[in-house]
């Protein structure tokens, strides 16, 4: 809960437009013992309210009088200010002083909104002012307030407990990469909002994952360890690490007026590339099926120079050279945040070694950070290795990302034919995120790691970036981990049915990447073919509509019930005589 307190001006306006409209609502009597003319936009008077014996006039002028006092302006009332009555009992200790309203806030513990004390329950996402989300994860109720574990949690509590000592650091396991170190990065200065990258983020998500038994439980955890200067140097440029390096000396920065810094983020960004960097070596020796990072600052907006969208070094960069330092010839980096992975683009955009594919929200690059387009597809020879899949719109869900996987991602992946993969997973376009508006629910994410999975002889690291709504973020960090640990998604893709603009963006992607992907060319003339049937039906569909409006009215009714009308004289036919 935060106080604010501000500061509320009585204008003059205010006051004697108050003082107007409660003087037209007093009795004749009453209005005779204060003003009695009233000033019309003009400075003219409007007339008496009552005559001189107290009756009253005309209901017409009278209503014309009150409907002049509503439409005055400041300046019809400055410009006509002597003709007030200076000794009017209602002004004479009045001053133009200021008064103090204290208004009382709270924050949304799930999605950082703000809410008036009053309510008790998040105007945008419904969760009880004192939920229990950040102890207990997606598990606690969002409707009351935090009344310990639920008998759910208990339960697989208790199944689930002696799960850790079983678990082996072998290549059957999943790998976790967490280190409560990097919940010290937090934005130092009050501020009237919370910034929503936040630790709350990674303590949301752990907290979903031990109570599902999951982690600590079916996933093992690797050491934390600082990325080096010289890991660093191989995506970033040594001007900007140093500036990164330099925030520990200050109690806080700013980067970009949204990408804060303080003692410890610094720290944090080097612990977070470096659990990344050790993942992805993990993963792809062997050593573990597949990996999860759970680390934050996150890094897909951070380019070669520059730390922005609340990012400070790369994190699927760092992870992906250090793949192949390991060995891996060809990494395919998919990018389901709903902002674009600007820096990551940057980065790889004249390297073929490297397939960027990005699904984001981009509204013709009104959408953060604005980049991002169709027709942004790689340069100096390696055209065709950057894909990005920009919406058109916000409110895009499960149905339009997985179209997009089916038509655009996974053939081209497959032609790629990586030998790892690693997936930027924000969870801001996840269904309730205050900052994505986008529609993507838990299964669909499930969904869209079962389809990498099958890449890459499932060398598999997901890598957390944004993601803003606490349930939202846990909840689908925890289905995609389920995943990982072998369990059906438990959706089937063929039942998602595109909408409009997901088609149309699909099929401007397919135009511009079958030129280096003959592979999708067949895909673009069936897809195309469809789509111009389905316009044609729509058309069709909508001129028959029209006619059927514009018919006669036995047309809509039936020629049963028009006669039925017409003979019990409901209906009157004209004829065409005289």
């Amino acid at each position: 809960m935060a106080r604010e307190t501000f500061q509320m001006s009585r204008l003059a306006n205010g006051e004697a437009e108050n003082s107007l409209h409660k003087q037209s609502d007093q009795t004749p009597h009453q209005a005779l013992n204060g003003r009695c003319t009233k000033l019309g936009s003009d400075g003219s008077t409007a007339g008496p309210c009552c005559d001189e014996n107290g009756g009253e006039v005309s209901h017409v002028i009278c209503k014309k009088a009150r409907q002049q006092q509503k439409e005055m302006t400041f300046q019809d009332m400055y410009n006509n200010q002597g003709l007030f009555d200076e000794n009017d009992d209602e002004d004479s200790d009045w001053e133009p002083a200021q008064e103090h309203v204290e208004v009382v806030k709270w924050f949304c513990n799930n999605c950082t909104m703000v809410n008036l004390d009053d309510v008790i329950h998040c105007d945008i996402c419904g969760e009880h002012k004192e939920s229990g989300i950040l102890k207990h994860g997606f598990f606690a109720s969002p409707f009351s307030q935090d009344v310990g574990p639920a008998e759910i949690e208990l339960e697989i509590k208790e199944r689930n407990k002696d799960l850790g000592s079983q678990i082996s650091t072998s290549n059957s396991s999943t790998a976790i990469g967490f280190d409560e170190r990097m919940l010290l990065h937090s934005e130092v200065e009050m501020k009237t909002h919370p910034h929503p990258e936040r630790p709350d983020r990674l303590q949301a998500i752990a907290a979903s994952l031990a109570t599902a038994g999951i982690f600590p439980g079916k996933c093992y955890p690797i050491p934390a360890r600082e990325i080096t200067k010289e890991e660093l140097q191989m995506v970033h440029s040594l001007e900007h690490i140093e500036t990164v390096e330099l925030t520990g000396q200050i109690l806080y920065s700013y980067f970009t007026p949204d990408t804060y810094a303080n003692q410890h983020s610094a720290h944090a960004a080097r612990l977070a590339a470096g659990l990344c960097a050790d993942l992805a070596k993990e993963v792809f020796s062997g050593r573990a099926k597949n990996g999860f990072a759970l680390v934050r600052p996150p890094g897909h907006h951070a380019g070669v120079r520059q730390a922005m969208g609340f990012c400070l070094h790369n994190n699927a960069a760092v992870a992906a050279l250090a793949a192949q330092v390991a060995g891996a010839k060809k990494i395919l980096i998919v990018d389901w945040d709903v902002h674009h992975g600007n820096g990551t683009q940057e980065i790889f955009e004249q390297n073929k070694s490297v397939l960027y594919i990005s699904l984001h929200r981009h509204e013709g690059g009104k959408f953060y950070p604005g980049t991002g387009a169709a027709h942004e597809f790689g340069t100096m020879g390696a055209e065709g290795y950057c894909v990005n899949i920009p919406w058109s719109r916000g409110g895009v869900g499960d149905n339009d990302y997985i179209f997009a996987f089916q038509h655009v991602v996974l053939p081209i992946a497959s032609d790629f034919a990586p030998d790892f993969t690693i997936i930027s997973a924000g969870f801001d376009a996840a269904r309730g995120d205050p900052l994505g508006c986008c529609d993507v629910t838990p299964a669909g994410y499930a969904q869209m790691t079962h389809m990498l999975n099958i890449l890459s002889g499932g060398k598999l690291l997901v890598i957390l970036e944004g993601g803003y709504n606490l349930r939202s973020i846990s909840s689908s960090a925890t289905a995609v981990i389920k995943v990982l640990l072998g369990e059906s998604p438990g959706c089937n893709p063929e039942n998602f049915l595109p909408s409009k603009a997901g088609v149309q963006t699909v099929l401007e992607v397919l135009k511009i990447q079958m030129n280096f992907w003959p592979a999708l060319g067949s895909k673009y003339s069936d897809l195309q073919s469809q789509w111009g049937m389905y316009c044609m039906k729509t058309k069709k569909k909508q001129i028959k509509k029209r006619r059927r409006a514009a018919a006669p009215l036995w047309w809509k009714w039936g020629q049963k019930s028009f006669l039925y009308h017409l003979l019990n004289g409901h209906l009157h036919v004209k004829s065409k005589g005289c």
